[in-house]
């Protein structure tokens, strides 16, 4: 009940009953089909249950990094891990472990979304006012979304369930895989929705304004998806930052250092993250992360941002976001890539400030506003708005205390898209971005076989053998033992 007990904190005030109500529920999966779901505060534990994927799912705690960060040119792998450095070689076999483990997480999120919806009509309780019925109604549609948006850029065309199943018939349990352009038309279907059902704020809490789904969170997913869908409608995406802008939730732009000094969550600039207290309701992923002065161990990390990665800091003079974003420190391993003798300097991911033992406090941006704007630069001079496009990207290179764009970096639309997805990559490192990016734009195959990474050990280059098959994961093989429905993507 751990759980239930952190986002209840969160959720104080989502209906007028009293936290005693939720803590003395059983757990969701021992009621019964007689009894569950007949009073407001079984379909709120319902939904709680629902957002706690977030924190239960390895994929969103720090994996994300693993498959967007280390597979890309943004970092290597560290620690001892085989199946971590197989994810930085591009090497991933079916039976990798983490492909099910995320394949299955990712569906139970989904199976919890879907029970809320499909409950929530049914629920005949004075508690449960309309307007709390149909918030909820588009929390779930935001959670089943966003699940479902990382699935499709994981995999390419997934089964696409929209029902609890209650059946242990094949016709029922062996779906099979929609395609892309299924899956995205409901995602962004789901999230118009969403955004028609949610309030741009819940309150004055922003603890609970930056933990629950909003209109604005529905609007700047929808945004992201209209970007990464096979044919991307850019028209679309402009709608939804309009409306992401116009929220009375009033996101802007703050300090860059603040976004990422662990003191200011739930800022002007989130638009929705995961909440951690620490302790037993603690983010085990910085960690994992932070170098000895910080975390207090002394192993080699799971994550090392790459010499490209550094250079391309460098290359701009981008100290403000390289400070927040990376930390060097001596150590006593030896790192293959980085000096390769013990006690060299080797850069280490900074975005999460505070270990704790995997017990830190440490919050995860899942949305927030300086992403989108740099995807409105992006929409606009998709649509040969390009004079547009220079001012949004200028909005986010002032903040970083850089000169606004040159000639050279804007004179074209390839010129300026070009130098769009190298301000994402400075932007966004550490936050789960940079293999999306790279696919949107098309350049996955092309950079990775053009990245020159030296090993130390030997001096030679590494040869990622990117190919096109590899910008989506292989479907996990105890799934497809499982599922005769389902088809293997191309290895």
């Amino acid at each position: 009940m751990k759980h239930y007990k952190k986002l209840i904190y969160l959720f104080i005030g989502i209906a007028t009953i009293s936290c005693n109500d939720y803590l003395d529920l059983d757990p969701i999966s021992e009621e019964t089909s007689g009894n569950a779901y007949e009073s407001a505060s079984q379909i709120e534990a319902a939904l709680v249950g629902a957002y706690e994927s977030f924190q239960s799912s390895e994929y969103y705690v720090w994996d994300n990094i693993l498959f967007q960060d280390v597979r890309s040119d943004n970092c290597y792998a560290g620690g001892d891990n085989p199946e971590i450095f197989q994810i930085d070689f591009i090497d991933i076999e079916p039976t990798h472990s983490r492909l099910f483990t995320h394949w299955s997480n990712l569906y139970n999120a989904i199976s919890k979304a879907n029970l809320v919806l499909e409950r929530v009509d049914d629920i005949n309780d004075p508690l449960l006012t309309d307007e709390r019925r149909n918030q909820i109604k588009g929390e779930a549609y935001f959670l089943r979304s966003y699940h479902y948006f990382t699935l499709v850029k994981l995999w390419g065309s997934v089964p696409l369930i929209l029902n609890t199943i209650t059946s242990t018939d094949s016709e029922s349990v062996n779906v099979p895989r929609a395609s892309i352009e299924e899956v995205y038309a409901q995602i962004t279907t789901d999230l118009e929705t969403a955004a028609n059902l949610l309030p741009d704020i819940y309150g004055i809490d922003a603890s609970i304004n930056k933990a629950r789904a909003t209109a604005g969170a529905a609007h700047a997913l929808a945004a992201k998806a209209y970007a990464q869908q096979p044919n991307a409608d850019y028209a679309a995406v402009l709608n939804h930052i309009e409306a992401v802008e116009s929220s009375t939730a009033n996101y802007q732009l703050i300090p860059y250092s603040q976004l990422f000094d662990g003191n200011n969550y739930n800022n002007a600039e989130s638009i929705i993250e995961v909440q951690y207290l620490g302790g037993n309701e603690g983010n085990f992923g910085p960690q994992l992360l932070l170098p000895p002065s910080v975390s207090g161990d002394t192993w080699r990390k799971f994550v090392t941002p790459s010499v490209d990665l550094v250079n391309a800091f460098d290359e701009q003079g981008d100290t403000v976001r390289k400070n927040a974003a990376i930390l060097f420190e001596e150590v006593q391993w030896v790192d293959e890539f980085w000096g390769n003798t013990q006690g060299s300097s080797i850069p280490f991911s900074f975005k999460w400030k505070n270990a704790n033992g995997f017990a830190s406090a440490d919050n995860t941006y899942l949305l927030r506003y300086g992403d989108i704007v740099l995807l409105k630069a992006e929409a606009y001079n998709e649509l040969t708005q390009l004079g547009n496009a220079i001012i949004e990207v200028n909005k986010i290179r002032n903040r970083a205390g850089l000169p606004e764009l040159t000639t050279a970096q804007s004179n074209s639309q390839e010129a300026l898209r070009n130098t769009i997805l190298k301000e994402r990559r400075l932007e966004l490192f550490q936050e789960g971005q940079r293999w999306d990016d790279l696919a949107r734009y098309n350049q996955l195959v092309a950079t990775m076989n053009n990245l020159i990474e030296i090993d130390l050990r030997n001096g030679s280059p590494v040869n990622y053998n990117m190919t096109e098959a590899k910008k989506i994961l292989p479907i996990p093989q105890q799934e497809l033992d499982r599922n005769p429905a389902l088809v293997q993507n191309p290895l």
